[in-house]
């Protein structure tokens, strides 16, 4: 029997990564608008992360916005089992067109990780098919993060991740040390050959590891996966959910590495953060194995929203603007202003490194006490900055302005450096 005690609306929803008993009350947004947040309180706050890395054209850009107002009067949805709609079809398309090489069979579904669980399940049954069992695990790398599904958390990081809690109950995966140079190459083709037989393929995020840490690592580590797994069959499958849509300076992480994969999802800036969609995009030779007469060779896979029309329509509008508007000359212009302002940081008490890389910029702390009044302080600033572990990070919307830019840089150190003056006191 429920209590009579005052229950406030906000107690009944269990936000996201989050401790519920001793987190600070969050913030309600009201509106949003280009690159700003408005709360309730009449504050305005420069959105830093692009609200997960998924705000590329800024909030509630007016041809994105109409677009779903227009397929809303349409067919806001209807199922792409034994129907199908041209939003959807549009979007496979162009999805087809803008990839790398010959990855042209594009599955839909609602989110990051949902797409590279269906990465796996292609992946399996991709041998499945062709009479091959026993390959059912996957060579992930340490400091990787793919998702908060079971089968996502598998293939993340096992110890410096988030999902170490559920260690017991995941599936036991291979994770490998990334290739980098001449000896972890061959001890991660040894780790391959040793393990032939099992492995249904290789996983990894390209150039940058993300929530496991902002991690960068060159396109040669990328290209020596490509070598070692085209010299045994294995697929390759590309985790492009942060990389993707232009964050790096090219449409695609792997065009910058110039390698192909056998499979790449994609998400977060798909629909310009407008919609929750995702896809797993398929070479030629992952989908003619499932290409049969046999109806239980079809890829055994059906989310209920995939294909959403109005999440099409957003992610339609958002290519139109990525083909219309300069997002990648934005990003580069990003990328200049971190080279210029970020090197001051190495200063700062407690810093052990500061990178950057297209519209990422990260600094990296000895550890990060005193989290939530940090994550306070930059609020108080004016700034919506989310540090997680040791990562103080910036991705800001590819739209933002040069001064906005400059004061979300520029603020952002201040807050760090005053902060750490606080907490990393004789370092």
């Amino acid at each position: 029997m429920k209590t009579s005690r005052p229950d406030p609306a906000s107690q009944h929803l269990w936000r996201p990564y989050t401790q519920m008993k001793t987190t600070p009350a969050a913030l309600p947004v009201v509106s949003a608008e280009g690159v700003r947040l408005r709360l309730a309180d009449g504050r305005e706050l420069i959105d830093g992360i692009s609200s997960w890395w998924t705000v590329c054209h800024g909030y509630r850009h007016p041809h994105i916005i109409q677009a779903v107002k227009d397929q809303l009067d349409r067919v806001p949805h209807v199922m792409l089992g034994g129907l199908t709609h041209d939003p959807a079809e549009r979007l496979a398309a162009r999805l087809a067109a803008l990839a790398p090489g010959d990855l042209n069979h594009v599955f839909f579904c609602e989110s990051g990780s949902v797409s590279v669980e269906i990465a796996m399940k292609m992946a399996i049954q991709y041998w499945i098919n062709q009479g091959v069992t026993g390959r059912t695990r996957f060579v992930a790398f340490r400091g990787g993060y793919h998702g908060d599904t079971i089968a996502t958390m598998s293939v993340c990081d096992p110890d410096e991740g988030m999902h170490s809690l559920f260690a017991g109950s995941l599936p036991r995966q291979i994770i490998a040390d990334l290739p980098v140079d001449a000896d972890s190459i061959a001890r991660f083709e040894t780790l391959l050959d040793t393990h032939a037989g099992e492995i249904a393929g290789v996983m990894t995020e390209p150039l940058v590891q993300g929530a496991g840490g902002m991690k960068f690592h060159a396109p040669e580590s990328l290209q020596a996966m490509r070598q070692a797994c085209d010299a045994r069959g294995l697929p390759l499958i590309f985790d492009e959910i942060m990389t993707g849509f232009g964050r790096l300076g090219t449409m695609f992480a792997a065009e910058k590495a110039g390698v192909t994969p056998d499979i790449m999802t994609v998400s977060k800036a798909l629909t310009g953060g407008t919609l929750p969609l995702a896809a797993a995009i398929a070479s030629k030779r992952i989908f003619n194995a499932f290409w049969s007469d046999e109806a239980s060779a079809a890829l055994m896979h059906g989310p209920t929203y995939m294909g959403n029309p109005a999440a099409c329509a957003a992610a339609n509008a958002s290519l139109d603007l990525f083909e219309r508007e300069p997002r990648l000359e934005q990003v580069a212009a990003i990328e200049r202003a971190f080279a210029r302002r970020l090197p001051s940081a190495r200063d700062i008490p407690g810093v052990v490194d500061v990178r950057w890389q297209g519209a990422i910029g990260v600094i990296e702390m000895a550890g990060l006490p005193a989290l939530d009044s940090l994550k306070a302080d930059f609020v108080e600033a004016g700034i919506w900055v989310r540090p997680f572990n040791n990562i103080i990070y910036l991705m800001p919307p590819f739209v933002i302005c040069d001064s906005d830019l400059e004061l979300l840089i520029n603020t952002c150190l201040a807050v760090t450096r005053r902060w750490a003056g606080q907490h990393f006191t004789g370092v």
